[in-house]
C-alpha cells in the first residue's frame, strides 16, 4: 500500500456519523419550534360540552334556514356592511349586531367588533385587513329579538369582497 494514499479511518467514520445525526437533530428542533410557535388548532374548550350543544345549534340553524331570510356581507377597504332581508327582499330590523373575523390557519388576526345601524343596513370599519382567506362570522338580534347568525368562508382581494 502506498503511504501517500487517503485511509478511510475511524475519524472519518466518527465525523460522517456526527454530521448525519447532526442534521437530523437541527431538522427536528426546528420542526419543533415552528410546531410550538404556530397555530395550536385549538378550537373549543371542552370538546364533550361542543358535542352535547350540536343538535341544539343545529335546530337553531334549520329554523333560521326556514325563515328564508339572507345577509348581504361587503367589505370595501376598511368598512364592513351588512344586512338581512326576508323572502321578498325586504330589510329586517336589527337591535345589535357584531362581525367576528378569524383566519382559517391562525388566530394573531382574529377581531370582534360591533356593527353600528347605518340605515337599511349595518356597518363598522374593521381597520386594515389583509388579503386572503377569512371565516366571517355575523351574529345579531332582531327588534323581535330572534337571533340570527351568518358564517362565510370568503377570500378577499385588494381589500374588498362583495
Amino acid at each position: 500500500m502506498n503511504p501517500n494514499e487517503a485511509r478511510f479511518t475511524g475519524r472519518h467514520m466518527l465525523g460522517i456519523m456526527l454530521a448525519f445525526f447532526g442534521v437530523i437533530i437541527a431538522v427536528n428542533l426546528t420542526m419543533a419550534t415552528f410546531a410550538s410557535t404556530s397555530w395550536t388548532g385549538f378550537v373549543v374548550k371542552n370538546t364533550y360540552v361542543a358535542s352535547q350543544e350540536f343538535n341544539e345549534k343545529a335546530e337553531r340553524g334549520r329554523a333560521q334556514a326556514a325563515l328564508g331570510w339572507t345577509g348581504a356581507l361587503s367589505i370595501e377597504g376598511a368598512t364592513v356592511r351588512y344586512a338581512i332581508h326576508d323572502k321578498a327582499g325586504a330589510s329586517i330590523a336589527l337591535q345589535l349586531a357584531t362581525v367576528t373575523f378569524r383566519r382559517p390557519t391562525s388566530d394573531t388576526e382574529d377581531r370582534t367588533i360591533a356593527l353600528a345601524a347605518d340605515g337599511a343596513a349595518w356597518s363598522a370599519q374593521t381597520g386594515a385587513l389583509h388579503d386572503g382567506a377569512w371565516i366571517v362570522e355575523v351574529d345579531a338580534t332582531t327588534t323581535a329579538g330572534l337571533p340570527y347568525r351568518d358564517v362565510r368562508r370568503i377570500l378577499l382581494r385588494g381589500g374588498s369582497f362583495r
